[in-house]
């Protein structure tokens, strides 16, 4: 069944999944309160539709979120659904890649997921309604060379999801741990060349695909959603057949 909340907080709204899932509730009638540092991501989301409310804002401090939680309370009420897509995907083997730069990956990725869930999911516990949706990844589940610091952040997305939903089920509040594969949209600009070989010849799918299942997973109350032919598929490959799986990774980054 379609969204039907009134208010919506989506980081990572100046481009890429959080930009179209800002555009598609908006769309759909819905207050947004857009979270992003790119302010020039965020004007071109703002302009869109004018119940789109943007908030420069940095997912990785703590007091900067709770002011922008605070503001959007203050101006619309209670948040009926929170996205956490704010993410940075840079790309190298663990022992070149710079030890800042995976320290800023995990932060942005998981500490600044957490900072938002943990000031916006008790409200939503007390009310006994709402949304959590996580952007996790294939990548949080199929690690693969020159992708390990972006694979163990969206590990850990999927690990505090999974454990999310099972600590709240039956509260009212649906979670769900999205974990698309490869997406068409900006973050595959981070990655560049320094990222893993077989990539560029892998099928994105549209982010549209992404959303839909979302939302199938919500109504359906799965804690996690695979978008894309054959994800699925390839996550039970992981789970049960990791060797199998491991030699194919391989090949193809020799290839």
């Amino acid at each position: 069944m379609p969204f039907s909340g009134r208010t919506a907080l989506i980081t990572g709204a100046g481009s890429g999944m959080g930009q179209l899932s800002a555009w598609r509730l908006a769309a759909a009638g819905v207050r947004v309160a857009a979270i992003d540092v790119d302010r020039r991501g965020l004007e071109l989301t703002a302009r869109h539709a004018p119940q789109i409310h943007p908030i420069v804002c940095d997912v990785r401090d703590h007091d900067a979120v709770e002011r922008a939680v605070c503001e959007i309370e203050d101006r619309w009420g209670p948040l009926d659904r929170v996205v956490n897509a704010a993410a940075v995907a840079p790309a190298g083997l663990l022992v070149e890649q710079p030890v800042d730069e995976i320290e800023e990956l995990l932060a942005v990725n998981v500490v600044g997921l957490l900072n938002v869930t943990r000031l916006t999911l008790p409200g939503m516990l007390e009310r006994g309604s709402g949304d959590l949706i996580q952007y996790g990844s294939l990548a949080g589940w199929l690690p693969s060379q020159r992708l390990g610091g972006y694979s163990a952040s969206k590990a850990a997305v999927v690990s505090l999801t999974e454990t999310l939903w099972h600590e709240h089920r039956g509260s009212g509040v649906r979670i769900v741990c999205a974990c698309p594969p490869v997406v068409d949209t900006p973050l595959l600009d981070q990655i560049g060349d320094r990222g893993p070989r077989a990539l560029a010849r892998t099928p994105r799918i549209r982010p549209e695909e992404v959303l839909d299942s979302i939302e199938q997973a919500l109504d359906e109350g799965r804690p996690f959603a695979f978008p894309g032919r054959g994800t699925a598929t390839l996550w039970r490959l992981r789970r049960f057949a990791p060797g199998l799986l491991w030699a194919r990774i391989d090949a193809l980054e020799r290839a």
